[in-house]
């Protein structure tokens, strides 16, 4: 059976840790290796870490993310209270610099960014021009494939740590009230391993795109 080695970011929140607990459940997943500027407190036989302080210096780490198949690149910050140039560096900048370092020692690499709802590079939001425009950068830079993820409401994961307290009420809820904007996160990170495997034909995948992504065969 082929599997696949994972580079995942952004353990530490919650998309990033439901895609990674999924993902260590996962028959078809060999090994997942976090990179995160602080360690996750879990222990697991197909689990990696390395500490990054500092994203945009991944390259000094080549020999260690060297030899993967896939990233899921969960990493992100809210925009809220943030100025453009600073929002920038983090969600463009930085992400871009990351993936080029990856893509530098892995040419044959797929590369998942987790975008969001309603991305746009033309938006009149400047959250959803900066994610545009990213989105519209990772595709240039010459991945295998590259694509992007704009989900609505994610369900955590069982297990999951790093769930705000605000959340948790509507969890139960939403699914209810809204079901084509809802998504578990075992269903992003299926979605996310199936596409590793077999090409999808959308490069941008909204709710319906990785509900469907979730459901093929591999």
């Amino acid at each position: 059976m082929v599997q696949l080695k994972v580079i995942l970011t952004g353990a530490t929140g919650m998309v990033g840790e439901g895609v990674l607990l999924h993902c260590l459940q996962n028959i078809h997943v060999s090994e997942v290796l976090i990179v995160s500027r602080k360690s996750y407190p879990l222990k697991h036989p197909k689990l990696r870490e390395l500490i990054v302080k500092d994203f945009n210096l991944l390259s000094q780490f080549s020999d260690q993310i060297t030899g993967y198949d896939t990233c899921f690149y969960c990493a992100g910050i809210s925009s809220v209270g943030m100025n453009e140039t600073d929002y920038t560096a983090i969600t463009y900048t930085t992400t871009l610099n990351f993936a080029k370092s990856l893509l530098a020692v892995n040419p044959k690499l797929t590369f998942h960014y987790v975008s969001g709802a309603h991305t746009n590079a033309n938006g009149s939001q400047m959250w959803q021009r900066v994610k545009g425009n990213t989105e519209n950068a990772l595709a240039r830079l010459g991945f295998k494939a590259a694509y992007n993820y704009r989900p609505g409401f994610m369900k955590p994961v069982a297990g999951q740590k790093n769930v705000r307290w605000f959340f948790k009420p509507i969890i139960a809820v939403y699914p209810v009230l809204f079901p084509k904007k809802s998504l578990t996160l075992h269903q992003v990170a299926q979605a996310m391993i199936n596409i590793s495997f077999k090409d999808y034909p959308a490069t941008i995948l909204e709710v319906k795109d990785m509900n469907q992504a979730a459901q093929l065969s591999i």
